[in-house]
């Protein structure tokens, strides 16, 4: 039976030889080099000895194969086995040595210990060794080590260096360390001065008097409130522990809804904030004067917005124009009152004014830098390959002692897994003709579908719209006025249903295309919608109102719309949830329970965000009333999940839903808000009985005339105009600004392409490192067996009788 060529590896050991001592891993720079020189070294010596990278024919004896120059000799276990340079070799390699790494130190005590034992199995053991010649441990010292001399010389040094700190800085120092507890504590002792040490014992000895006790009681005290306190604070969230519950017994894309709600309760919380310091409460602590008749309270007011509350700091008809620095009762002409002679007063016009407008710039860009921050999570640079390793092996967190936190661990991490699993499934075969374009007929059909019942909505909205304004009195009943909303919010409760009916028939594969097509149609019918209001609102009720304050009137349509979409939201997960579990179990003997309707959900919080947009101007605490309606949503749906609702049949991943969502927030929702307030700011004509903007045509001149107020005020001011001409109704610099923004974005796009181009570079020289290493070390593995073969064929020859060669000779 042939055998395969064979490579020997007897390679004697050289104890006393310097060179074969293992570099330390403290000495970074001596073993970065230590490969190159290594390699030089034995290149060197196989060009002098004329020496060739070849296979050795098979021999007797061998003790293991190889097939060629690029394998290393295997084991009786089948494991790769190198010789000891070149294992010293592999030890010294900076991935095995960058750093302080224990586990590099550890390595070199094992391989020093299995080479002591290998050692120890050649020599006789001891009771075969008479007791003379028996070796004494006396003889040698353990000290003399010059790693163990080099380490405890460091570690002098830095206990020197520690003693010379003062205590704060010697605790961070060793508290940032690589060390274990017990080093450090030894470290600590070590480095602590003799004087502190004293008092250390004598505090010991001591007892401690009242004073300190008393002081280290109120510290302890203190401690405690501190943390009672916080966490009274993280349990005031409502997302502290039910989003994790929410995420792993429902997955990714049902958490997402209610990681944009807590998105957008963080929105409304930002846009109150200065609304409440510059506007409502600085009219709260000088209230203009009474009118003549207040109507009493009758509860009708908190769904219609109307009666007492108009003539509170909720809607824009309570703000004065006055200065509020002193008492002003209103002119009887109507007329502006006359502001604080010889200073710059309080100007609540340009106060409202601008707090409005510095709200929604503030609210812009936290909204552009959500959106590109959910775009770095979601859309990262590089490949998503190894993810499911990741999952399986790196997700578990080992911190988790309670039983609950485990449970609820082990739930989240099952429902990853199948999430990534559901990826896998997704993939399908090619398809026929016939499939296709039947496939796209039927598409068709649905989307014409969808489009005509949106078109359907949108005029009944304008009609009905239409009516409310030719019949007369609608605006005196307050009953009546629930009309437009309650049309709106039916048509807004029913549609969906309609679509989700007809997205049946398309039978998406992928239930995040599903959502999405969802979102898209639901998305169009509220926006359109939106906008017909929004037409009747300002280019319809303005001209039927001039003899009323038509600002409040579009404040209570806004919160009317309000409230009503919370009570038919209400309605919807009981309806919609609750009575459907009951009949599918009790009377349809189902066991499935519906599944969450993400798309109609986050269109309805979607919607509710943009109507408190768009009433800010003419409500200032719509924002509070939504932060409530967003606080009691989450209880609800969270509640009903729980209760009534169960996962995806289809599981599916939504890494970028939360992008989708802030997306779809800022561009047709914020963009049209804001170009709806602009138009309202810019060209419409305020009411000239009520609001802050009595006098004006239009609101934008409450900046102009503050203004003329600053040109007479002096020298000292005279800046402020100069910005307000040249920056402000200049277009330039509008122009310059937008410019410059594209150029950022556009500089942002190639900066991210090069990153990109640079990862895939670096993945491949990061492949060809590799494959280098593996080249080099089989390299240098055969010229070590070559320069032995080399060696033990000299040896052969000297050891061999000249009378040998003289027999050769005569037979010649």
């Amino acid at each position: 039976m042939a055998q395969p060529p064979v490579f020997v590896l007897s390679v004697p050991e050289t104890p006393d030889d310097p060179e074969g001592q293992e570099p330390s891993p403290y000495d970074e720079s001596e073993v970065h080099d230590s490969f190159y020189q290594l390699i030089q070294e034995q290149s060197r010596w196989a060009a002098e000895e004329g020496l060739e990278l070849q296979q050795r024919e098979p021999g007797p004896g061998a003790l293991g194969a190889s097939g060629d120059d690029h394998q290393a000799l295997l084991g009786p276990e089948g494991v790769p086995v190198h010789s000891t340079a070149t294992l010293r070799i592999l030890a010294s390699m900076p991935s095995r040595t960058i750093g302080r790494s224990r586990g590099a130190i550890l390595s070199q005590l094992y391989n020093r210990t299995v080479r002591l034992r290998r050692r120890a199995a050649r020599r006789p053991q001891l009771r075969d060794v008479g007791r003379s010649a028996r070796p004494s441990l006396r003889l040698y010292d353990l000290e003399l080590d010059p790693l163990v001399l080099e380490e405890e010389e460091k570690r002098v040094l830095l206990v020197k260096e520690l003693q010379g700190l003062t205590v704060a800085q010697r605790d961070h120092v060793l508290r940032g360390m690589p060390l274990s507890l017990a080093e450090k504590r030894c470290l600590r002792e070590e480095s602590r001065t003799p004087r502190g040490k004293r008092r250390a014992r004598q505090g010991g000895r001591g007892l401690p008097s009242c004073c300190s006790q008393l002081q280290d009681s109120c510290v302890l005290a203190l401690h405690n409130l501190g943390l009672v306190l916080l966490s009274g604070l993280q349990a005031l969230k409502p997302w502290r522990y039910a989003l994790k519950r929410i995420g792993g017994q429902f997955g990714s894309s049902v958490l997402s809804y209610f990681l944009f709600l807590k998105t957008l309760l963080a929105f409304n919380v930002l846009l109150l904030l200065p609304l409440l310091a510059f506007i409502v409460g600085v009219q709260a602590a000088f209230p203009p004067a009474p009118p003549a008749s207040v109507p009493a309270f009758t509860g009708l007011e908190l769904l219609t917005g109307g009666g007492r509350f108009a003539h509170t700091v909720l809607y824009y008809g309570y703000y004065s124009n006055a200065t509020l620095s002193q008492p002003c009762a209103s002119p009887p002409d109507g007329g502006q009152c006359p502001p604080e002679a010889g200073g710059l007063p309080y100007n609540m016009p340009l106060a409202y004014l601008f707090t409005v407008g510095v709200a929604f710039f503030i609210t812009c860009i936290t909204l552009v830098y959500s959106m590109s921050r959910s775009f770095g999570e979601s859309y990262r640079v590089g490949s998503t390959s190894g993810v499911h390793a990741i999952s399986v092996f790196c997700s578990w967190d080992y911190k988790v002692t309670q039983k609950w936190a485990s449970r609820l661990q082990h739930d989240n991490i099952r429902t990853q897994l199948k999430e990534l699993l559901a990826v896998w499934q997704l993939r399908r075969g090619p398809r026929s003709m016939c499939w296709r374009l039947r496939r796209v007929a039927v598409l068709g059909l649905v989307w014409l579908l969808c489009l005509g019942t949106t078109l359907g909505c949108t005029v009944a909205v304008y009609n009905f719209s239409e009516l409310m304004i030719k019949s007369p009195g609608s605006t005196e009943r307050e009953g009546a006025l629930l009309a437009l909303p309650l049309v709106v919010c039916l048509l807004n409760l029913g549609a969906p249903y309609l679509y989700r009916g007809l997205a049946a028939l398309e039978r998406h594969d992928s239930p995040v295309l599903e959502v999405y097509v969802a979102i898209c149609r639901n998305l169009i019918l509220k926006m359109v919608t939106l906008g017909i209001l929004c037409y009747h609102w300002l280019g319809r009720r303005v001209g039927t109102l001039r003899d009323q304050c038509w600002e409040n009137f579009v404040g209570q349509e806004l919160y009317r719309l309000m409230v009503m979409d919370f009570l038919f939201t209400l309605l919807d997960t009981l309806f919609g949830e609750l009575v459907w579990r009951l009949i599918s179990e009790r009377t349809l003997k189902r066991r499935g329970k519906p599944e969450f309707d993400i798309a109609g959900n986050v269109l309805e919080l979607i919607y509710g965000q943009t109507l408190t947009w768009l009433g800010v101007l003419f409500s200032p605490l719509l924002p509070a009333m939504q932060i409530i309606k967003l606080l009691l949503l989450f209880y609800v749906k969270k509640t009903s999940l729980m209760a009534n609702c169960q996962a995806p049949r289809r599981p599916w991943k939504a890494s970028h839903m939360s992008t989708v969502f802030i997306s779809l927030l800022c561009f047709p929702s914020f963009l049209g808000a804001a170009i709806f307030l602009c138009y309202a700011v810019w060209q419409v004509k305020p009411s000239s009985i009520c609001g802050p903007f009595r006098t004006l045509d239009t609101m934008y001149e409450a900046g102009k005339v503050w203004v003329r107020h600053l040109e007479r005020a002096g020298p000292r001011v005279s800046w402020l105009p100069w910005i307000h001409r040249y920056l402000l109704e200049n277009t330039f610099p509008i122009y310059l600004v937008s410019a410059l923004l594209l150029a950022v974005i556009y500089l942002n796009i190639q900066v991210v392409k090069g990153q990109r181009k640079v990862i895939c570079l670096l993945k491949e020289q990061i492949s060809n490192e590799g494959e280098d290493k593996i080249f080099l070390i089989n390299k240098l593995q055969s010229v070590y067996e070559r320069k032995e073969r080399s060696r033990a064929g000299r040896t052969e020859e000297a050891a061999m009788p000249p009378a040998l060669f003289t027999d050769d000779g005569d037979a010649w």
